[in-house]
């Protein structure tokens, strides 16, 4: 089986978008599944205002069009609803292709923070992008729940994974006082990193990541370590080295980080935001409490054993089987309403 995914987030972004497409598409591959690419690599882009770092691809209908000839897919994902998600989605209604999409981001809450637009603008705009998807696919339950509430239609689930060879415990030692509370993810005003940086806590608050309010919060905040944004086995060690992991997020639909985290033996403390009640829920791997100060302190006492075993379960594997297997079902569900349409009388020219 071949699938081509449309995305408009791709390297050299580092964000879950990118991760969980990359490893799905690495996951799937044993069990026969071909998973390709369109990206923003294909077309020229320019910087999106107000994030110099993420570029935005200006893609073109007749090479959008030649792109999917030429990988000949059996389906087609749309991953973003950006310019490229766009254009695929109008190849597809104008060919009659069926095709499924997925809801990574949360563009009423980020966009309102920056933007007198109403979220209910937006989210009517979304509403009207998934609404010719055959599936349009959600990280956790919390959130096909919303969605559902919303008017969207279609809506299955899609869970992450973490990689466990790379995210694992190690020794390693930043040569910081501790105990050491790490946040991990993109710097920018949405990520609500304040709520972390504000807290008092003992050892060393430190911070993993770039983006456009990386340097207003070094000055606001000069005791905290800002490492800057770090990928791979760096990574990796900076998470085992930390006590705890704070998530500030209100807004993150899953939230790679904290399986990340969990898979390094780090806890976690969180808000009890629909993310982190959907990753952690009522296990004994992290503390979520509107207090998140006390969080903090209070996931110092949670055992590594615990994350390791919860993150255990949790792997790319199972991850891509749902992917794939909501796309087999979304393809035979089109081919059942196909049979019935040319079988029943009423529907023939």
């Amino acid at each position: 089986m071949r699938i081509l995914i449309a995305t408009d987030a791709w390297h050299p972004q580092i964000n879950g978008v990118v991760r969980t497409l990359t490893m799905t598409a690495a996951a799937a591959r044993p069990f026969g599944v071909d998973i390709r690419f369109l990206t923003p690599e294909s077309f020229r882009t320019v910087a999106l205002p107000g994030y110099p770092g993420i570029r935005v691809a200006l893609p073109e209908p007749t090479r959008i069009a030649a792109l999917i000839a030429e990988a000949n897919p059996d389906s087609i994902h749309i991953a973003t609803e950006g310019p490229i998600g766009l254009l695929v989605r109008r190849y597809c209604r104008k060919h009659a292709r069926p095709f499924t999409t997925s809801f990574h981001t949360r563009f009423p809450d980020y966009i309102s923070a920056r933007a007198p637009i109403p979220e209910a603008w937006i989210w009517a705009a979304l509403r009207w992008f998934h609404s010719a998807s055959r599936a349009v696919m959600a990280a956790t339950p919390a959130l096909a729940d919303e969605l559902r509430h919303r008017g969207f239609r279609n809506v299955v689930l899609w869970p992450r994974g973490v990689d466990i060879g790379l995210f694992h415990p190690r020794e390693t030692d930043l040569r910081l006082p501790r105990p050491i509370f790490l946040s991990v993810g993109r710097i920018a005003v949405e990520k609500n990193l304040d709520a972390f940086l504000s807290l008092d806590l003992p050892g060393t608050k430190v911070v993993v990541g770039d983006g456009p309010a990386r340097a207003a919060l070094e000055r606001t905040y000069p005791d905290a370590v800002f490492l800057g944004a770090q990928a791979g086995e760096q990574l990796a060690a900076t998470y085992a080295a930390a006590d705890v992991f704070v998530f500030p997020s209100r807004t993150d639909t899953f939230g790679l980080v904290l399986l990340e985290a969990l898979a390094s033996g780090v806890p976690v403390a969180a808000f009890p935001a629909a993310g982190p009640r959907d990753v952690i829920g009522d296990t004994p791997v992290g503390v979520l409490d509107e207090d998140l100060r006390s969080a903090s302190l209070a996931a110092l006492k949670i055992a590594p054993e615990a994350c390791l075993e919860f993150a255990a379960s949790r792997t790319w594997e199972k991850s891509a089987r749902a992917f794939v297997t909501n796309i087999v079902e979304a393809c035979a569900a089109e081919t059942r309403a196909a049979s019935s349409h040319i079988a029943n009388p009423r529907f023939v020219a």
